[in-house]
């Protein structure tokens, strides 16, 4: 027998996955009411909340507001002051990794932090340098706060085999 019949597949295995689609659909939905640009952010950034428990994802939820803040933030005024190229990149990714450890922030934070710089540096954009990091933080953020609220209003129900 075929180990990926569909007789195999039990109610609760599909509850992921349907949990999953209508969070990435509900970001993505509200990301064009808003307007945003790359509203598929939001869809992707709430995929990734829903890959944990609400505990969890609150935690990896916050250091990823945080470190798209900071690298949103930092990309836009490096981009304005000094451009972008290939050693102005450089450099801001290891000031940002330095602030992140005055700081004391998770080194997730910066990973997100880090992301959020090279896709407002490094993608071709038509708008100002600032108007993509608002962009590129309002799109994460939709996609927290839907993956957050759909977490706790649709709880995963996990068995032990």
């Amino acid at each position: 027998m075929n180990k990926w019949s569909l007789a195999r597949v039990n109610l609760q295995s599909l509850e992921h996955p349907a949990r999953t689609g209508v969070a990435a659909m509900l970001a993505l939905l509200a990301a064009r009411v808003l307007r945003l640009p790359e509203g598929y952010w939001a869809a992707i950034t709430t995929m990734i909340v829903m890959q944990s428990t609400l505990g969890a994802a609150l935690t990896i939820s916050v250091q990823r507001f945080t470190g798209t803040a900071l690298g949103a933030a930092v990309g836009a005024l490096v981009v304005t002051y000094f451009g972008s190229n290939v050693l102005v990149f450089g450099v801001t990714v290891f000031v940002i990794g330095v602030v992140c450890a005055i700081l004391r922030i998770e080194r997730n934070a910066y990973r997100f932090a880090g992301i959020a710089l090279a896709i407002v540096m490094l993608v071709e954009h038509a708008r100002p340098a600032w108007v993509v990091a608002l962009h590129r933080f309002a799109e994460v953020s939709m996609g927290i706060v839907v993956g957050l609220v759909l977490t706790a209003l649709w709880p995963e129900h996990r068995t032990t085999p």
